[in-house]
């Protein structure tokens, strides 16, 4: 039985030289649906329909590259002798953590021009952001990376996991954790728990930081079970020491606003 199992086509669609990878579509998606979702709680906040249009029609395209140059750069020794596989994204090698670092730094000179606050686009695109992470994972899953240590089927068919999960997680003679499953299982209570918290009384900007809190929280524990891991030395994770920073900066940013008085305003002001 084993020996007939075979991994899901990575390529959704093939026509003579072209072929259109399910990692691009997938990620494609996840960026759409964050968007609707996005524009839809903009409009209720008072701002133009296309303000979040305008700003992914720059964030996007500049997270993908800081995101793979970030990949990049800690996978030196490889690209440096295969610098042709540099802009082939849709084999993988996406660093979200990169693409944040993008996100973000687009997001404040996007604000600065339209003179509008940095802290309520955050808050608004949050949701978004975690939701196309959630979804993104699952191109991870087409491609066969971001898995965890080795397991037994057994264990797999423990989790009630059906069979199309199974099998994908059967690589090279042998099944691994679902890793890429967890985190976006993660990532998406962690959605559910933004379109709640923007109902609580919560100030401006801390829905964001809430957002980083706990993605960095799942990230830093997942990270641990992962086996193809972006390390900083033999035995430190680079997810994992940036997740801690994150978390830290954000707790520490939420305490500071607060005592400061720098954020008086409330997520519904306008």
């Amino acid at each position: 039985m084993l020996g007939t199992i075979q991994p899901l086509n990575p390529i959704a669609v093939e026509l003579g030289g072209l072929q259109v990878h399910w990692y691009g579509v997938i990620i494609g998606l996840g960026a759409l649906l964050g968007l609707w979702i996005a524009v839809r709680e903009s409009v209720r906040r008072g701002l133009h329909k296309d303000t979040f249009v305008d700003l992914v029609l720059f964030a996007i395209p500049i997270a993908i590259i800081c995101a793979r140059l970030y990949y990049v750069a800690f996978q030196w020794d490889y690209y440096s002798q295969n610098p042709a596989m540099i802009p082939q994204i849709w084999q993988g090698g996406l660093a979200i953590h990169g693409g944040l670092i993008g996100a973000v730094a687009t997001g404040v000179v996007f604000a600065r021009i339209k003179k509008l606050s940095f802290w309520k686009i955050a808050d608004i695109g949050a949701p978004s952001i975690i939701l196309g992470q959630a979804i993104g994972r699952w191109g991870n899953f087409m491609n066969q990376e971001a898995f965890g240590g080795p397991v037994t089927r057994g264990f797999l068919e423990n989790l009630h996991l059906p069979n199309f999960i199974i099998n994908q997680m059967y690589i090279d003679g042998q099944y691994y954790h679902p890793t890429f499953l967890y985190e976006s299982l993660w990532n998406l209570a962690g959605f559910v728990l933004l379109l709640f918290l923007r109902k609580v009384n919560l100030r401006r900007g801390e829905l964001f930081l809430s957002y980083v809190i706990w993605y960095s929280i799942g990230r830093f524990f997942i990270e641990g079970m992962r086996t193809d891991s972006l390390m900083l030395t033999a035995d430190l994770r680079i997810a994992q020491v940036i997740s801690i920073v994150l978390i830290l900066t954000a707790v520490g940013i939420i305490i500071y606003r607060r005592m400061s008085g720098l954020s008086k305003k409330r997520y519904l002001d306008s």
